[in-house]
C-alpha cells in the first residue's frame, strides 16, 4: 500500500509547493509500484484462464475428430431443412428431407422468385420419377453414395496425408460448432511424404489451410482449404485442378446435440483430358432443421416436403430468412 505520512508532516509540508512535491516524490513511486504490480497480476490471471492447447499433437486431435466423422455419418438420424445453392447459373432454395433410400428435395424458389404453377407441375413431374421409375431412384442412390466416398476417403486421408500446428482458437456461433464455446484452430500443410493412393486423394498434396476443431466433443467445425500449387492426376493426361481454388465445409451443432453441415463452398478451375475445362462453383447454406422418422421412406419424404411446402408459403416465409 503508498505510505502515508503523517498528520504533521501532511499539515507542515501541504503549505507550499515544495511540501506538495515532496508529498508526490514519496507517494507516487509506492503507487505506481502498487499498480505495476496490480496490472501483471490482472495479465496473469487472465492468461491463466485462457484457452490452452491441447498436450496431445494436433495431428493426433484431427485424427479423433475424423473418426468421430465418419461414425456419426452412420447415424439413422434425419432431417428436413431448408437450403439455398448458387452456382455460376442459377440461385435456388430447396426444401430437403433425408430418407432411409436417398436425399429428397423439391426447388421453392429460383433467383428469388417464387415458383409459378407451371414450375411446381414441373417440379411434381420431377421428383416423382424417382417413385415412378425404380432405375432412377437406384441411380440417385448410386450418385449419393459414390459422393459420401470420395469424402470419406479423403478425411480419412487427411491425418497422414497433412502436416499440423496449433494455430489459436475462434470463438463459435450460430451454425458453427457448440455456440458459446471456443473452437481450436489448426493450421494445415502437405505432407512432402505422403504418397496419394487414387486420384481422390491427389487434391490433398496441395492444399494448405485452417481447420476448427471442437476439443471438447472431438468433433470437426470447418476446413477451410486452399490449392497452393496446380494439382496434376495422371501426370496431367487426366486433367489438373488450378492454384487457388477453394473447398469451405462448416458444421453446427444442433439443439439436441448432432452437428449437421450448415454451409459448403466449392471453386475450382483447371482441365479435363487437356480439352474440357472445368470450373465448379457452387455454394450452399442450410438452416431450419427439424427431425424426421428414422425409417422415413423417399415416398413418405416427397409428400412431407409437400406438405410443408404449403404450410411455408402460407407462413409468408421468404425463403432467404434464416441465413443468419
Amino acid at each position: 500500500m503508498p505510505v502515508r505520512p503523517n498528520r504533521w508532516v501532511r499539515r507542515e509540508l501541504g503549505r507550499s509547493l515544495v511540501g506538495m512535491l515532496f508529498l508526490a516524490a514519496i507517494t507516487l513511486p509506492l503507487s505506481a509500484g502498487f499498480a505495476a504490480r496490480t496490472r501483471q497480476a490482472a495479465q496473469s490471471a487472465a492468461q491463466s484462464t485462457s484457452p490452452q492447447f491441447p498436450a496431445s499433437p494436433p495431428a493426433d486431435l484431427v485424427a479423433k475428430c475424423i473418426q468421430h466423422e465418419l461414425e456419426h455419418a452412420a447415424d439413422p438420424v434425419k432431417y428436413m431443412f431448408l437450403m439455398r445453392r448458387k452456382t455460376a447459373h442459377i440461385l435456388e432454395t430447396k426444401l430437403m428431407v433425408q430418407t432411409n433410400e436417398a436425399i429428397a428435395g423439391r426447388v421453392l424458389s429460383y433467383n428469388d422468385e417464387p415458383m409459378t404453377d407451371a414450375g411446381r407441375k414441373s417440379e411434381d413431374a420431377r421428383v416423382n420419377r424417382f417413385v415412378k421409375d425404380p432405375d432412377e431412384l437406384r441411380k440417385k442412390q448410386r450418385e449419393e453414395h459414390d459422393n459420401r466416398e470420395r469424402l470419406n476417403r479423403v478425411l480419412r486421408a487427411m491425418p497422414e496425408a497433412l502436416l499440423y500446428d496449433y494455430d489459436g482458437f475462434e470463438p463459435a456461433r450460430a451454425r458453427l460448432g457448440h455456440k458459446g464455446e471456443d473452437l481450436l484452430r489448426v493450421k494445415f500443410r502437405p505432407n512432402p511424404d505422403y504418397d496419394p493412393p487414387t486420384r481422390v486423394e491427389q487434391l490433398l498434396t496441395g492444399m494448405a489451410g485452417t481447420i476448427l476443431l471442437d476439443p471438447k466433443r472431438e468433433r470437426l467445425a470447418r476446413i477451410d482449404g486452399a490449392l497452393q500449387r496446380d494439382v496434376a492426376f495422371g501426370w496431367g493426361i487426366l486433367g489438373h485442378l488450378d492454384k487457388g481454388g477453394r473447398i469451405l465445409l462448416e458444421q453446427g451443432e444442433l439443439a439436441d446435440g448432432n452437428f449437421v453441415l450448415s454451409h459448403f463452398m466449392m471453386r475450382f478451375t483447371g482441365k479435363v483430358l487437356f480439352f474440357k475445362n472445368l470450373d465448379v462453383n457452387t455454394t450452399e447454406t442450410s438452416w431450419d432443421f427439424h427431425r424426421v422418422a428414422d425409417d422415413l421412406s423417399f415416398a413418405d419424404g416427397l409428400a412431407l416436403l409437400k406438405k410443408h411446402e404449403t404450410e411455408v408459403l402460407k407462413s409468408g416465409l421468404t425463403p432467404s430468412q434464416g441465413l443468419e
